[in-house]
């Protein structure tokens, strides 16, 4: 915790605490479970950095073991087969996929690495929350908030301050809000 130079002002609580409610991403889903199968329609919208729209036609089993799913984007003229998350390590997954775009006519291989944690140099969560409204019809949250945690030190008989405090940060944000309505089979 370095002292502020002369003159300026320490950051305002509004500047260290932010929470930001205003999803950039809001999701409609369309699902039913056919032999075995979930056949999904997904209509998204997306509001930052700039309007945009995309669907997505979506199948993939129901079985527990399932690692695939197959993806059709018209708009995009695009199709493609995407594995489930692969558990690397215990906050660590991989996920490869395998796609055509016919605008293009080309075929590409993707791979993302994710975790629920990290950032730039400060420590980062993210996760999904959903709440069931009633049968067939659930709404969910996702979110995430990169934070530094308070500190305060002090010392007595050295050249430390006697108290110091650094009040940490809060950025976090509601990144996407997703309805998603089930017809029973």
């Amino acid at each position: 915790m370095e002292p502020l130079p002369k003159g300026q002002e320490p950051p305002s609580w509004d500047e260290l605490y932010n929470i930001d409610l205003m999803p950039s991403e809001l999701f409609l889903k369309f699902r039913k479970e056919i032999e075995g199968f979930r056949v999904g329609v997904n209509l998204e919208f997306y509001n930052a950095p700039t309007n945009d729209f995309q669907t997505k036609l979506v199948l993939k089993p129901l079985s527990p073991d399932r690692r695939w799913k197959f993806v059709c984007k018209p708009i995009q003229s695009e199709v493609g087969v995407l594995s489930k998350k692969i558990p690397l390590a215990k906050f660590l997954n991989l996920q490869v996929g395998m796609d055509h775009n016919f605008k293009l006519n080309a075929i590409g291989w993707k791979w993302k690495l994710t975790t629920c944690f990290g950032g730039d140099g400060i420590s980062r969560i993210r996760n999904k929350t959903t709440l069931g409204l009633f049968p067939g019809m659930d709404l969910r949250f996702c979110w995430r908030a990169d934070y530094v945690l308070p500190e305060i030190t002090g010392g007595l008989g050295t050249d430390e301050p006697l108290f110091n405090m650094d009040s940490g940060r809060l950025q976090a944000s509601l990144d996407r809000v997703e309805a998603i309505l089930t017809h029973p089979s």
